[in-house]
C-alpha cells in the first residue's frame, strides 16, 4: 500500500483528469507537507468532513480509497439491456386490460 510520506500527490493530481479526485489528490498533499486538516479546508475551500474522510480513507486503503463511490442505498445504474428490458415491460403493462396494475414480487 502506499504511504503518506513517500507518494507524490502533487504528481498525481497534476496527471488526474477527474476534477473529484484531482482535489482529493491535493488534500493529501497538503496534509502529507505538514498543514493541519482546518488550514486545508481553507486553501482548497472544502469541507472539514471531506478532509477528514478523504484523509481516512487514505490511510486506511491507500489510493484505491480515493476513487469515487455511489452513495449507499442508492442503487447502480441500469444496463443498456436492463433499460430495455424495463422499457418494454412497462409498454406491456401499460397496456394491458388491467391498465399497469400489477404486483411486486421479491
Amino acid at each position: 500500500m502506499e504511504k503518506l510520506e513517500t507518494t507524490d500527490f502533487r504528481g498525481l493530481a497534476r496527471r488526474e483528469k477527474n476534477a473529484q479526485k484531482r482535489i482529493r489528490l491535493l488534500d493529501l498533499a497538503h496534509f502529507s507537507e505538514g498543514h493541519n486538516r482546518s488550514e486545508i479546508t481553507k486553501i482548497l475551500k472544502v469541507s472539514r468532513t471531506s478532509v477528514n474522510k478523504w484523509v481516512n480513507d487514505f490511510l486506511e486503503q491507500g489510493l484505491v480509497g480515493l476513487e469515487h463511490k455511489t452513495s449507499p442505498g442508492r442503487p447502480p445504474a441500469l444496463n443498456a439491456a436492463q433499460s430495455r428490458q424495463l422499457s418494454t415491460f412497462i409498454e406491456q403493462q401499460s397496456l394491458s386490460e388491467t391498465g399497469g396494475d400489477f404486483l411486486i414480487m421479491t
